[in-house]
This record gives C-alpha cells, structure tokens and sequence, in this order.
C-alpha cells in the first residue's frame, strides 16, 4: 500500500501531523496550511520538512472572498464585541435571587453545577491535572493581573492541581477570559469558597488582596499541549513566554 499523501488544511500547531505520527498510517503531510502566524511558527519548529503554506483554503478553491473597505477596523470592532461580552455585572457572595439547584452558591456557580464538576473530580480514571504541569520554569508570568481579578473573578473557572477536569482551551485563551479555558489555583491549601464569600462590602483593594490570596495562574503553553495529548518532545520554544499562542482542540 502506497503512502497516503496529506494535505493538513487549518493545521495549526501540528495536531493532525503528531497523530498521524502515532497511529503508524504510511503517511506523508504533503503541506499544511493556516493563516494564523504563531501557529505557524509552531508548526515549522516541529515540523521543519513538511511546506507550509499561510494562506486560506479559498485561495485553493473558487470560494468568493469577502472584501471589507477597513479590515483592521472590522477585526477590531469584532474583538470589541467579544470583550463586551464578557463584562459581569460584579456582585460578590451569596445569591438569595433564586433557590434549590438553581440557587447562586458563590461565583456564578450553582450547586448543580458544583455538584458536576466533584463528580468528574472524583473519576480515578482520569489523571489529576498536577501529571501535566511544569515544574522547571518561571511562573510569575502566568499570574493573573489584579486587574483581571477584580474584573473578571466571577467568570473564572478555577482547578487545582488535584482536580481531574477543566474546561475547553480555545485560541483566545490568555487574551479572554469566558469559555476559553480553565486557570490553576496554585494555593492548594486555600479555599476558594471563603474567599469568594468575604468579599461583599469590601473596597477593591481590599477584594485584590483576598483574590490573591488563591494565586491564580494560566496553564502554559506546554501544559495546554500537555493535555491535548501532544508528545513530551513537541516544542514551542519559539513563543514563550506568551500564553494565548495555541491554537487547539477542544477539551473538557
């Protein structure tokens, strides 16, 4: 059987490639294609033979190509758009504004969902978090602004090293905060719901001060690739220290 001969189309940093790799297909990546320039850069570090290609999948197609009359203003107007949303409305503590499962314990969080994510904490089946974290290098770059924080503390999805889930990392991570994936709370011994609760009535020095207190960190970009089932020698030493770098899967 000839090799199959792959075109990689939205390539990324090399996921499809690194499987192929795995599964032990004859095959050879032809060219990858992606537009998106750190990615690429990735890719060319791990992947030096293969012809890399930054252009869109139209221009290999009769796909009509939408003209905008100020394209840097149009991406910036849709950046703005996802920053708007997800501005919160600030409200520290307990909710009384509805009840039972539905009912707000603390950081937008019901006790349903709560009561979720314990239950994929406790799958032994699923390694812990810790099993994919660096070790060797600085973390001070990772941490979590105070601005950030404050801004953004209730739409946070927090693990430990000892959880066994976190959520899907997308693209925007580092750059957004909702829905593009989980931070670690690197102050193991602290607990998260008595911080969350002490902060009604508190100045925002004071809600800094006790936010901190979890030292709250992004995953690195190894660690994400970590996760994603990348090979321990997949490097990514042409982005450090950035952490939103990674075009990726999902993950849950």
């Amino acid at each position: 059987m000839e090799p199959l001969r792959v075109l990689e189309l939205y390539s990324g940093v090399g996921g499809m490639h690194h499987a192929l790799r795995e599964s032990g297909i004859p095959a050879q990546v032809v060219a990858a294609i992606d537009v998106n320039t750190v990615a690429n850069e990735v890719y060319r570090y791990n992947f030096p033979q293969t012809q890399l290609l930054a252009k869109t999948i139209e221009v290999l197609m009769e796909f009509p190509k939408i003209e905008y009359e100020h394209p840097q203003k149009y991406a910036t107007d849709e950046e703005n758009k996802i920053e708007e949303k997800i501005e919160p409305n600030i409200c520290f503590g307990s909710s009384t504004q509805c009840s039972g499962k539905d009912a707000i314990l603390f950081k937008l969080e019901t006790a349903e969902e709560i009561e979720r994510k314990n239950q994929q904490d406790g799958d032994l089946s699923v390694q812990m978090l810790k099993d994919f974290l660096e070790d060797d290098i600085d973390m001070n770059q990772y941490f979590l602004p105070p601005k950030s924080l404050l801004r953004y503390a209730l739409l946070l999805d927090i693990v430990k090293p000892t959880c066994r889930r976190s959520v899907c990392f997308t693209k925007g991570y580092g750059s957004y905060i909702e829905g593009t994936g989980s931070v670690l709370q690197t102050a193991e011994d602290v607990q998260i719901e008595n911080i969350y609760k002490s902060l009604t009535n508190l100045s925002q020095e004071e809600k800094i001060t006790k936010l901190l207190m979890l030292k709250l960190r992004y995953f690195t970009p190894k660690e994400i690739a970590n996760l994603l089932g990348f090979p321990p020698e997949f490097g990514m030493d042409t982005c450090r220290p950035q952490p939103s770098f990674i075009k990726v899967s999902r993950i849950h």
